[in-house]
């Protein structure tokens, strides 16, 4: 695809360049530069649709072949958004969400659908999904369908943007997080478990303590770091590349680019996973640093069912619910409690947002907010050091 870059001309201003694939260059690029930003967007969006495979019809003109038309990018070459294919597994998603796009009746050709045409559909999504999320799950979709079809020319302008649904986030209520003397406790309770004088038990948690604690130091989530290599650890802290791809059936890539990032490490815990892995681990053709018995990746609902869930029993962290008319008793957090946990610790000392949303993988840092801005709110309130603006150089 064809790109833009900001150049100063001789006379110091600011111009656009494209670079476009031009076959009859020895490079293999052609260059074209333009005064203004819009102009040079036009340019690109007629070279980037010059561009598409031949083995995709352009000629679009109903929203069956425009989602046919998108699941194709998405499954080869990426958006304008996202310039990758997307994992298998969100392909799979992708494809469910436009069959409601192409199940809807809709009343015009594509170039002749209009913005109103868009919150219509929307109230339909509202009335036809299981829930709210999926709604917007699907609108967001059809925003991307619009985009990629106007940056190539095949419709006039992307007539979606605007419409959405607000996110109904599974963090509107406050997620439970433990506090510092649960984690504490869930430790505690780990050394105590891989000490125990049942062989068994001990032989169990000699894998597990050492997970438990690494995820405490973190914040990955459970797919994370049970598909963490050693080869990604160096001596500060661990390179988070790749992930067990739910259903469990395979190892992939992070979900989005963000998901790759870079997590130090304290140096006890590295010493930890590093003895644990050349003096305990089994051996794994995937070089993992926590494998199962057989060199395979574990599951991640086993570890929480046959392990966490045990280490919460012996800590105490249980609740008790009502559920169908029956009581309960279950543990009161999940593995996933020990992410939440790192990124309460992380505000607590003050890391700024913008490092946390990195440390979490965060696509956009709205997300961090929605699940932690309780906590940044309670950190600022019990702060002794609260001053105004012009103390602050004090």
């Amino acid at each position: 695809m064809a790109d833009i870059r900001k150049r100063k001309n001789d006379s110091g201003k600011t111009i656009y360049q494209v670079r476009f694939r031009n076959n009859s260059t020895k490079s293999g690029f052609g260059y074209k530069s333009f005064k203004s930003a819009k102009l040079a967007n036009q340019f690109k969006a007629q070279k980037d649709l010059e561009e598409v495979p031949q083995n995709i019809d352009v000629r679009i003109s109903n929203m069956n072949q425009a989602v046919e038309f998108w699941l194709e990018l998405c499954k080869t070459k990426g958006t304008s958004k996202r310039d990758e294919a997307v994992t298998p597994l969100t392909l799979t998603h992708y494809k469910y969400f436009g069959t409601f796009i192409t199940r809807y009746p809709w009343p015009e050709t594509l170039q002749n659908l209009r913005t109103p045409h868009i919150v219509v559909f929307k109230d339909w999504l509202l009335d036809t999904c299981a829930s709210r999320d999926q709604a917007r799950r699907v609108l967001s979709c059809l925003h991307t369908v619009f985009k990629e079809l106007a940056l190539r020319g095949i419709v006039s302008s992307n007539i979606a943007a605007g419409v959405s649904i607000k996110k109904e986030s599974r963090f509107d209520e406050e997620v439970l997080i433990p506090t510092q003397n649960e984690f504490t406790d869930l430790l505690r309770a780990s050394d105590q478990l891989a000490n125990s004088k049942n062989a068994q038990t001990a032989n169990t948690w000699e894998r597990y303590r050492p997970m438990l604690y690494y995820a405490g130091d973190t914040g990955m989530r459970p797919q994370e770091y049970l598909a963490m290599p050693f080869y990604n650890l160096d001596e500060n802290g661990s390179h988070v590349k790749q992930a067990i791809e739910s259903p469990g059936v395979r190892i992939s890539v992070t979900k989005s680019k963000n998901g790759r990032r870079y997590i130090p490490n304290s140096k006890d815990i590295l010493y930890m996973i590093n003895h644990y892995y050349k003096h305990h681990a089994a051996q794994s053709k995937y070089d993992l640093i926590f494998p199962a018995l057989n060199g395979n990746w574990q599951s991640v609902r086993n570890w929480n069912q046959r392990g966490f869930a045990v280490a919460c029993e012996k800590a105490g962290l249980m609740l008790e619910t009502h559920e169908a008319g029956k009581t309960i008793i279950k543990p009161k957090y999940t593995p996933y409690s020990l992410r939440h946990y790192y990124a309460s610790a992380l505000i607590e000392n003050g890391v700024n947002l913008k490092a946390i949303q990195l440390r979490m993988g965060h696509a956009d840092i709205q997300t961090t907010l929605n699940i932690y801005g309780h906590l940044l709110e309670t950190s600022e309130a019990n702060s002794a050091n609260q001053k105004g603006l012009f103390d602050l150089g004090t």
